[in-house]
């Protein structure tokens, strides 16, 4: 089986992080042939096989080339196998935590940055020196590190269903919402685990589309169950390691800068019904990262990837497109030039005088402020609604 030993290459060598990364295997899969290299990422407890809409499209073939037969007994052409010279080669991995890749115990060998080590190390073991980097979720948080951390190495970027971490990772707060994070906690099967996350994935009309005989919700259920038996239920210490890398997430302005000073393009996809990464947020990282980036929201949920394929896939290769042809940030970017949004005049005020400064300073503060009340009156109204649901359970029935 193909992996990468992390320790090996330059930033794993010498581990004095507390990063655990020597030691880490990191458990990866190529498909296609081709000069366009693309590394995906995906997202919480989820594993490489979560890009097969995407590797599919993209390359034309789901079959991993460690599968296929040798190049002398391939047939050119076949599965974008070789005849095409402007071929992707798509390379999608188990994060630490998660699938068939290393499980550290410690919740400090779990953040974005040492996550990002492990993809920088995946390039070097597969001898990229540049990629275009597309990240889901918390892969679209580590895609953003990646890109911080070696910008001269990344050729474009594409951040599906994005939010800063921290407070930003916590869903949208209604009845849904909850009902959906006490079912979360309450699964302990595969059965039970796959219908959460179908709830969490796609929108309520998505699921009930027929598709022949069976809803999609049906047919899904069967596929999601069938890959949390066949990789098994995420280990205790994945599970909070990588929620560990989610809350402590955080972008840096300087680290922005490196990002916008290297001038790749940038694609921000998602779905505007999504209730884990609110939409929100995706777009105040685009507003921070103009003009080298798109805002491309769709009719979908936390998987967009997988209800807007089509429309996903052609975003991505648009991307990839423009990158190739160098299409100028101007040309590329849809935002508008100038935010009306308070965030961005308070964003403007910090270049002018002291007085100013701490008056955004002020507001920067409330804003916190009013995202800890949130997460209170968040923890409170769960905690009722599981009292309440206890209390129902134990009633005696009539």
């Amino acid at each position: 089986m193909p992996f990468c030993e992390v320790g090996k290459y330059r930033y794993g060598s010498g581990d004095n992080s507390g990063g655990g990364l020597n030691g880490t295997r990191i458990f990866y899969r190529t498909y296609g042939h081709g000069p366009v290299k693309v590394l995906c990422i995906i997202g919480f407890a989820g594993t490489h096989d979560s890009w097969g809409p995407q590797i599919k499209g993209l390359t034309g073939s789901e079959t991993p080339n460690d599968d296929l037969l040798s190049a002398a007994d391939k047939i050119p052409g076949e599965d974008g196998f070789g005849g095409d010279e402007g071929g992707i080669e798509m390379c999608a991995f188990d994060n630490r935590g998660v699938g068939k890749s290393s499980v550290p115990t410690k919740r400090s060998e779990y953040s974005t940055t040492i996550m990002a080590i492990d993809a920088v190390a995946l390039m070097d073991h597969l001898g990229w020196s540049k990629a275009h980097v597309f990240g889901h979720s918390m892969g679209a948080m580590i895609a953003c590190k990646l890109a911080s951390m070696v910008p001269e190495r990344i050729l474009s970027l594409a951040l599906l269903n994005v939010t800063g971490g921290g407070f930003e990772c916590f869903p949208r707060l209604d009845r849904q919402t909850l009902s959906v994070g006490i079912r979360f906690l309450r699964a302990k099967t595969p059965e039970l685990r796959a219908a959460v996350d179908l709830d969490t994935h796609y929108t309520k009309e998505y699921l009930e589309e027929y598709v022949g005989t069976s809803t999609r919700r049906e047919i899904l259920h069967k596929e999601y169950v069938k890959g949390i038996t066949s990789s098994g239920m995420q280990s205790s210490y994945g599970f909070e390691g990588q929620m560990n890398a989610c809350w402590t997430h955080k972008m840096t302005q300087p680290e922005i800068e490196r990002m916008r000073a290297a001038g790749f393009l940038i694609s921000v996809i998602h779905g505007r019904y999504d209730i884990i990464a609110q939409i929100y947020y995706a777009r105040r990282l685009a507003e921070r990262l103009y003009p080298f980036c798109r805002m491309v929201d769709l009719h979908g949920g936390h998987l967009v990837s997988h209800e807007r394929t089509q429309e996903v896939n052609q975003a991505l290769l648009d991307l990839i497109k423009a990158s190739e042809e160098k299409l100028s940030a101007q040309d590329w970017t849809n935002l508008p030039k100038k935010s009306t949004g308070w965030l961005s005049t308070l964003s403007f005020s910090r270049s002018n005088a002291e007085g100013e400064t701490k008056l955004t300073y002020i507001f920067y503060m409330m804003e916190k402020f009013h995202l800890v009340l949130l997460y209170i009156f968040g923890l409170l109204t769960f905690s009722l609604e599981y009292l309440r649901l206890t209390m129902k359970s134990l009633k005696p029935d009539r």
